[in-house]
């Protein structure tokens, strides 16, 4: 009669086999009943012999069902959490199964699809900063600089998520939200990628090598070259539009392409937002081609050129067809850095024969000691006062040297003076102490 035991009592719980959990409370039941087995045997006359035979067929049953729960641990296997992936792109860990239809592919659906595993990885940056200058009118102050979260999501083996969402004060004091960077970026391979969204423009080498943290760059700040469009800045280097990039098969060498069509910078108001989100001034859209090299002969060297153009249509001015073309030579490597970048651009309003060029470039150095890194830049701008797109920058030039300390993988400081000359303003001295850090 004992060996009808546990199958009824996993029937009385409604279950049609056997679980590891079923077991275990049909084991507490039968423990429970052998205990008042053995007090109603004990309370009846009988001979010791079949008292001690009965516990001690309640003793081997009870021996068997705890080898049978120990059969079943060992027999489950625990499965793995998913693998966070920090890069930018990458194979999912949380993406469809490939196996087809079935119980394994709709498992592995269900578990990307449940909200409760989020396919979100996130980090952040930001810096405060405390500066001053002698210029006239300006005072110091303390500054909040971006919050930089940058969100990345691998929504599938070939489809990337890709967003920078900046929380950023103006002169006005008051906090805005700027969404810099946005993309859905499709890689096929290692020779086409394609990215649709907001991005920065591969103009050169620096608006693609440092984003929105300041932490990410060796000084405090980036070139005046290469200044967001609502900091001053005189290149577009936002955009909204695809952009397709790869390799090049040239072995060695190391070539790389990138073409970009999106809806280029507004121009029609010096008030309205530079970067064209949703609507598009006119129905011309602004391209640009870059190739550059990163030859393995030399470890963190790139070589590279761009040419962008657009058409501009400022109010009162007849259109303006804006070139720029950008060249670069870098070498970054872990301990040495020497950044150079030269920039031409070219304005030709329809029906004027005058054309306006403005050069600028700067060069950058520094190198790393333990954990202080001293460096020097120098930057120069020249455009004509009468220049049609961006009359108020003029000349300015001169240097800037500085020494970051990294007090943790996470955290630096940053200690910077500015030299600038202007051709129409008096010369500005400027000294900056920056705290920069990841999170």
């Amino acid at each position: 009669m004992q060996a009808y035991v546990l199958p009824a009592l996993i029937k009385a719980v409604g279950l049609s086999k056997p679980t590891l959990h079923t077991i275990r409370i049909a084991t507490l039941i039968l423990v429970l009943c052998s205990a008042s087995t053995v007090t109603v045997v004990a309370q009846q006359p009988s001979d010791d012999s079949q008292q001690q035979q009965t516990i001690r067929l309640l003793v081997e049953k009870i021996e068997k069902l705890e080898a049978r729960v120990a059969q079943l641990e060992s027999s489950r296997q625990p499965t793995p959490p998913p693998t966070a992936n920090t890069g930018e792109a990458g194979p999912s860990s949380t993406a469809p199964s490939e196996a087809g239809p079935g119980p394994v592919g709709e498992s592995a659906e269900a578990e990307r699809m449940d909200p409760s595993r989020t396919l979100l990885r996130m980090r952040g940056f930001g810096d405060i900063t405390f500066h001053g200058d002698d210029a006239k009118g300006d005072h110091t102050a303390f500054s909040l600089g971006q919050l930089d979260l940058f969100v990345t999501s691998d929504v599938s083996e070939k489809f990337h998520f890709l967003s920078e969402i900046v929380f950023e004060a103006g002169q006005d004091n008051n906090f805005g939200v700027d969404v810099e960077r946005l993309l859905m970026q499709y890689s096929h391979n290692d020779y086409f990628n394609v990215a649709i969204g907001r991005f920065h423009t591969a103009i050169g080498y620096y608006n693609t090598a440092y984003h929105h943290s300041t932490w990410l760059q060796t000084a405090t700040g980036r070139p005046f070259l290469f200044a967001f469009e609502d900091q001053g800045g005189i290149l577009p280097v936002h955009n909204v539009g695809v952009s397709v990039s790869g390799l090049v098969p040239s072995g060695k060498l190391g070539l790389h392409y990138v073409a970009e069509l999106g809806n280029g910078r507004a121009s029609q108001s010096p008030n309205a937002e530079p970067v064209q989100n949703v609507v598009a001034e006119k129905n011309g859209k602004a391209f640009n081609l870059g190739l550059f090299a990163r030859p393995t002969a030399v470890p963190g060297l790139q070589v590279g050129v761009s040419v962008y153009h657009d058409k501009l249509i400022p109010n009162n001015v007849p259109t303006v067809s804006e070139t720029i073309v950008a060249a670069h030579a870098v070498l970054v490597r872990p301990n040495f850095e020497w950044l150079n970048e030269g920039v031409v651009i070219r304005h030709a309003p329809q029906g004027i024969s005058h054309v306006y060029e403005t050069p600028g470039f700067y060069t950058q150095v520094s190198k790393r000691i333990g954990s202080f890194r001293p460096y020097l830049r120098y930057q120069y701008v020249n455009a004509s006062d009468t220049e049609p797109i961006f009359p108020t920058v003029g000349l300015r030039q001169g240097p800037s040297v500085g020494l970051r300390y990294d007090a943790s993988e996470s955290v630096a400081f940053k200690l910077q003076y500015d030299y600038t000359d202007f051709r129409h303003q008096q010369t500005v001295n400027g000294l900056a102490m920056q705290l920069g850090f990841t999170f």
